[in-house]
């Protein structure tokens, strides 16, 4: 995993063009990026299927918000073709170089498109069929106020789509130690840098607050155990991303984490113990605008 994802020193970044003076947990480094990369390859399959079901198909043209390296904008371009159109927003330049390229790797940047925007400015100058994202809402100050403004660019009868965590349902049987104190950490940095973390509980309320029919929802998970499972590099990548803002609001600290030989201790506990481990259930809803 230090292979792939490199030596980066982390640090928290403020968001600059933006209302909300909180800066984002997980920083914007390079190692943050691609740990974002590992994330979609675990999860693209959960995604793809939950964007399936809202209704993403050939043709659409789709708004992708906090589209980040462009994993998520990637899924809906293949589902929408190169005859439908998608355009990922991302605060981040350096998320949104990364996701072009990508788009130009596979093959899609003829119709998988991004651009740097703040979510409480922008303003796109064409309508949607459809307005999508995953793991957002939960870092947005006011989630359905952004939700009910970007309705506006969406035609009537649009899809709202978006997947979200319930982080508190994140668990190992049987519980262990470190892996139990992974999970504290995770959450409570989280919470005590203002996120939401059961933002997948939330999604029918954020729904009300936009002015949004009930949704269909649906809940996927991603589990693992044995030697072989990613889900110790992910959990380790995640708290290396976290550290900073971690260390930040007193929730943990870098000695505390130990977090460059973490994924091999939780792999040894885990294989040890013979655990499952139960990542946060991605919790998502869906729902047509009126109209």
């Amino acid at each position: 995993m230090d292979n792939l994802l490199g030596q980066y020193a982390p640090k928290i970044d403020r968001d600059q063009g933006t209302t909300d003076p909180r800066p984002y947990a997980l920083g914007y480094t390079e190692r943050e990026f691609q740990r974002l990369e590992l994330q979609g390859a675990l999860i693209h399959d959960l995604t793809e299927e939950f964007l399936r079901r809202a209704g993403i198909g050939p043709g659409m043209r789709v708004l992708d918000i906090g589209c980040g390296v462009g994993d998520v904008s990637l899924l809906a371009g293949k589902l929408v073709g190169p005859s439908g159109r998608v355009l990922g927003v991302d605060r981040s330049a350096g998320a949104v170089d990364i996701a072009e390229r990508r788009a130009t790797e596979s093959g899609q940047c003829y119709w998988t498109r991004f651009t740097t925007g703040e979510l409480d400015t922008f303003s796109p100058d064409e309508t949607f069929d459809a307005v999508i994202g995953r793991l957002v809402l939960m870092y947005l100050p006011d989630p359905a106020a952004t939700l009910r403004r970007l309705v506006g660019f969406l035609r009537p009868g649009g899809i709202v789509a978006f997947q979200e965590m319930a982080m508190p349902l994140t668990r190992s049987f049987p519980e262990a130690p470190l892996f139990s104190k992974c999970r504290g950490w995770i959450i409570e940095t989280i919470e005590r840098a203002g996120f939401e973390v059961d933002m997948g509980g939330r999604l029918p309320m954020v729904f009300a607050g936009a002015g949004l029919p009930a949704p269909q929802m649906n809940s996927a998970g991603l589990a693992g155990s044995g030697p072989d499972s990613p889900v110790y590099d992910y959990v380790a990548e995640t708290l290396r991303s976290l550290m900073p803002m971690a260390e930040a609001v007193g929730a943990a600290t870098a000695t505390e984490m130990r977090v460059d030989t973490l994924a091999e201790r939780l792999r040894s506990e885990a294989v040890e113990q013979q655990m499952c481990i139960m990542l946060p259930p991605l919790v998502g809803a869906w729902a047509n605008t009126q109209g």
